[in-house]
C-alpha cells in the first residue's frame, strides 16, 4: 500500500498488494446482493444505469467539504471480482431456491463496462454536486454502492476536519496528528492519518501510516518515561551511550548547579534524571513533556538546564510539549523564560525552541487560544480530529439517476432528499478576483459553459432564487477516471493531493470558510436542467384526491 500511485501502460496498478485487504466486494450490505439477484432474475441486470454519489449537507456547521477517498474507490473498482470462496459463502447465505446460474454470473462479474467520472481528489466540494458518477450494467454499479460510500464518507469527513484545524491555527503553525489510540479501530486510525495529512496536517505519530504513505512521523515521550526514574543515581549508574560518557561524568552536578540559578524552587530530581537520560538518547531531537509534576516549578527549569548542557556539548535542543493546564498562560511563561535565557546566557538557540501543545484540543479550543493570545508553535490533535466528535458522519448517498438513457427521480416530502435526475455535468465558475462564485450543474446536451458568457444559474428547488453570472474562468469538474477496465488518469501522490486541497481552499472566499456563521456557497442548476427536473417532478408526483 505504497504511495507511488501510478498505473502502467495497460491501466493496471503496478503492485497487486496496493489495496487494503479489507476492501473487497463482500465489504457491503446484504441487500445489495439480494437486489443483484432480483435484477438478474428479472433480466434487468445488464441495463445501462447511472448512479450519483454525493452528500446533502456540509459537516461541522461549515460551508465546505474536502473530497477524499477517490484513489481507494478506483482501486476497489479496478480489482472488483468475487472469489470462489465469496461465491460459496453467498450460495450458503441466499435462500435455497436461488437459481444456481446466478452464482455462475457472480463468479464471472467484472467492471470492464463500468465508467467512472469524478471530481479530483482533494478538491473543495459542495452539497448536491455528485463527487462520483458511475455508469455501467445496473447490477454491477449497484453492487459497488456500499463500499464506495464507506470509502468516501469517512475520508472526506476527516480531511475536512483537518482542513478546518489548519484554517483555525493559520498557515505557519505546526499541526501534528496524534489520533491512532483514539480512532475507530486500526483501519480508522490508518485512514485518519492519511486523510488528516491530506487535509493540511504536517505529521503523524502513526508509524504504519508513515511507512505506507510517506507521512512525516513525529513524537516525544510520555509521562510514564519520566515517572519510571528513581532519581539522579539512575543516570550516574546506567550510562547507555559510551560516546557521551565523558560529558556525562560531570553533567549531573553541573545541571543541579544550573537549576539553582534558573529556578527558585525544589525541582523534581526524578524528572531531571529522565530529561538527562532522554537528552543522552536524543541529543539532536531533545523535545520534552514538561508537565508531569509542575510546568513552572519543575519541568521548565529541568528542561532548560539539560538544554544548556546539550548546547555546551554542541547540540541544538528542539523544545517542549505542554499537555495540561492553562495552555495559553503556560505557553507565554515558557516563551518568556526561553527568551530570558537566550539573552542572559547568550544562547540564541533558546529563541528558536518549539512549544507544542496537546491535551484534548478541539477546533473551539484553538479559536479560544487565538483570542487569549498564546506562544504555541505546534498543536498535537488526537481525539477530536480522528473521531470527528463534532459530527461523526458526512452522510454521502448513492442515488440512481438514469436507466437505459431515461432519467430517474426520487421524490420526498423532504425537499432536501429529492434527487436530480439524469446524467449531469458540473462546472465551477470563478469571478474576476479569482474566487469561486458558484457550482453549476447542467445537462450534457446543453451549450458549453464558457468564460465571459452570461449564464443563468438557478437554485435547484426555489424558483425565485436565480442570478446571472459572467464568469472570468470556468472549470469543468469531472474527469473520466475509469473506462474499459482501466484507470486512465495518473493517480497523484498524497503530497500532490495535499497541495491541491490547499490550492482549492485558497480559491474559496474567507466568509465561506469562517468558523462562525459562514456564508452558504451557491450550488445551482442551469435553466434547461431546472425546467427538465421540475417537469419530471410533476410527471412522477402522485395526484391527490379530495372528497
Amino acid at each position: 500500500m505504497s504511495d507511488t500511485n501510478l498505473t502502467n501502460g495497460n491501466g493496471k496498478l503496478e503492485t497487486s498488494d496496493d489495496q487494503n485487504g479489507v476492501i473487497q466486494p463482500l465489504l457491503s450490505d446484504y441487500y445489495q446482493i439480494t437486489m443483484a439477484y432480483a435484477y438478474w432474475k428479472s433480466r434487468k441486470h445488464a441495463e445501462r444505469a447511472v448512479f450519483d454519489l454525493y452528500f446533502r449537507k456540509n459537516p461541522f456547521q461549515g460551508e465546505f467539504t474536502i473530497f477524499a477517498g477517490l484513489e481507494e474507490c478506483l482501486k476497489f473498482i479496478h480489482n472488483f471480482s468475487y472469489s470462489e470462496k465469496d461465491v460459496e459463502y453467498l450460495r450458503k447465505l441466499l435462500p435455497v431456491h436461488t437459481e444456481s446460474e446466478f452464482f455462475n454470473y457472480l463468479s464471472h462479474l467484472n467492471t470492464n463496462e463500468v465508467e467512472v467520472y469524478a471530481i479530483d481528489e482533494g478538491m473543495v466540494v459542495f452539497p448536491k454536486v455528485p463527487l462520483l458518477r458511475l455508469e455501467g450494467p445496473l447490477a454491477v454499479v449497484q453492487l459497488l454502492e456500499t463500499t464506495l460510500l464507506t470509502l468516501v464518507n469517512y475520508a472526506s469527513l476527516v480531511a475536512t476536519n483537518a482542513a478546518r484545524f489548519r484554517l483555525a491555527v493559520g498557515p505557519k503553525k505546526g499541526l501534528l496528528e496524534f489520533g491512532l489510540r483514539r480512532a475507530q479501530g486500526p483501519d480508522g486510525g490508518l485512514s485518519a492519518s492519511r486523510y488528516c495529512y491530506m487535509g493540511g496536517f504536517d505529521a503523524t505519530s502513526n508509524l504504519l501510516a508513515g511507512k505506507l504513505f510517506g507521512i512525516p512521523v513525529k513524537g516525544t515521550h510520555a509521562h510514564a518515561y519520566v515517572s519510571s526514574f528513581n532519581g539522579l543515581e539512575d543516570v550516574r549508574d546506567k550510562v547507555c551511550f559510551d560516546w557521551l560518557a565523558d560529558l556525562l561524568s560531570g553533567l549531573v552536578d553541573w545541571l543541579v548547579a544550573g537549576l539553582v540559578e534558573l529556578a527558585d524552587c525544589e525541582t523534581s530530581k526524578v524528572e531531571l534524571a529522565a530529561f538527562i537520560s532522554y537528552g543522552l538518547a536524543f541529543p539532536d531531537d531533545f523535545l520534552c513533556l514538561i508537565d508531569t509534576y509542575s510546568v513552572i516549578k519543575s519541568g521548565l527549569p529541568n528542561f532548560c538546564a539539560v538544554s544548556l548542557a546539550l548546547i555546551e556539548a554542541g547540540y541544538v535542543p528542539l523544545g517542549v510539549r505542554l499537555d495540561s493546564g492553562d495552555l495559553a498562560y503556560l505557553s507565554v511563561i515558557v516563551r518568556q523564560s526561553f527568551m530570558k535565557i537566550a539573552d542572559e546566557y547568550n544562547r540564541p538557540a533558546f529563541e528558536k525552541l518549539t512549544i507544542v501543545a496537546s491535551n484534548d484540543i478541539n477546533e473551539e479550543t484553538v479559536h479560544s487560544l487565538n483570542h487569549q493570545g498564546h506562544c504555541i508553535d505546534s498543536f498535537g490533535i488526537g481525539t477530536h480530529l480522528v473521531t470527528c466528535q463534532k459530527q461523526p458522519a458526512l452522510g454521502c448517498v448513492y442515488k440512481l439517476a438514469e436507466v437505459n438513457g431515461k432519467p430517474r427521480i426520487k421524490l420526498s416530502e423532504d425537499v432536501e432528499k429529492v434527487t436530480m435526475p439524469g446524467k449531469k455535468l458540473a462546472y465551477r465558475l470563478y469571478g474576476v478576483d479569482g474566487h469561486a462564485l458558484v457550482d453549476l450543474m447542467a445537462q450534457p446536451n446543453e451549450e458549453p459553459i464558457l468564460e465571459g458568457g452570461k449564464i443563468l444559474c438557478r437554485h435547484p428547488f426555489q424558483e425565485s432564487k436565480r442570478a446571472h453570472v459572467t464568469p472570468k474562468r470556468v472549470e469543468p469538474l469531472y474527469k473520466c477516471y475509469y473506462k474499459d477496465g482501466k484507470i486512465n488518469q495518473r493517480l497523484p501522490t498524497l503530497n500532490e493531493i495535499r497541495q491541491r486541497a490547499q490550492e482549492s481552499l485558497s480559491h474559496i472566499r474567507m466568509d465561506h470558510k469562517r468558523a462562525l456563521n459562514p456564508t452558504p456557497y451557491k450550488v445551482s442548476v442551469s435553466g434547461p436542467l431546472y425546467n427538465f427536473m421540475h417537469d419530471l417532478w410533476l410527471e412522477n408526483a402522485p395526484i391527490g384526491q379530495l372528497y
